[in-house]
């Protein structure tokens, strides 16, 4: 039996390694994605059209997208009549998307780096003023709740798994180990979302320009780096 003390879990490397171990996401599942990347490299921009389809079949999630996106200089939507895959603010919001998708086949798995971009994506989306990132440095906070985002994790997982198993140049076993890697690597992003989004969340009733404060000592001690 592992023992695993609740108070290393306030640790992200610690915390990834765990949850790692409980998945069993190995190097070979890694290997396996990075196999994969000449087969779903070309998916991508397929896969993010289907997320954003996905995503106007919802006014809670639509109506995101019709506010001028920080960032973006040309003319936002009027109305959620007016979003379309190809008007620019939604191509400038579907780059994004892209980057990370491409990302999930290409990172190292194995450097801390890697797991700390993916949870400055997930804190990114709760509203914060400094998620680590340069380009969002000044910017307000971008505010997606975590139903939101586990969904679209969800729904991303499903598409990319569809695409593998249909694919006729994949053997089987191929098809077999991609798709696991994709669940983990999924899951585990998913779940960094989910921690930060529980941190970000425990304090509504706090004005935002404490809160930041609040949070990011907080965030020091439960996130050491």
């Amino acid at each position: 039996m592992q023992d695993i003390p609740a108070s290393s879990l306030s640790s992200l490397p610690s915390r990834i390694s765990y949850t790692r171990s409980f998945l069993e996401f190995s190097a070979e599942d890694a290997a396996a994605l990075h196999a994969a990347r000449p087969v779903l490299a070309p998916l991508v921009p397929v896969i993010v059209d289907m997320v954003y389809v996905k995503l106007f079949d919802y006014n809670i999630t639509a109506q995101s997208f019709v506010p001028k996106q920080t960032g973006f200089t040309g003319s936002s939507p009027e109305s959620l009549e007016d979003l379309k895959l190809d008007h620019p603010q939604i191509l400038f919001r579907k780059d994004f998307l892209k980057g990370y998708i491409a990302k999930l086949v290409t990172l190292d798995y194995e450097d801390i780096k890697t797991w700390e971009y993916l949870d400055k994506v997930a804190l990114m989306h709760t509203g914060v003023e400094f998620s680590g990132f340069k380009h969002r440095a000044k910017k307000p906070g971008l505010r997606v709740e975590y139903v939101h985002c586990g969904l679209l994790l969800g729904y991303v997982e499903d598409i990319i798994i569809s695409e593998v198993i249909k694919h006729p140049e994949l053997s089987p076993e191929t098809k077999l180990v991609v798709t696991r890697a994709v669940n983990k690597v999924c899951n585990t992003a998913t779940l960094l979302v989910s921690a930060e989004s529980m941190l970000t969340s425990s304090f509504p009733a706090i004005p935002s320009a404490v809160a930041v404060v609040t949070k990011r000592s907080i965030r020091t001690s439960l996130h050491p780096r």
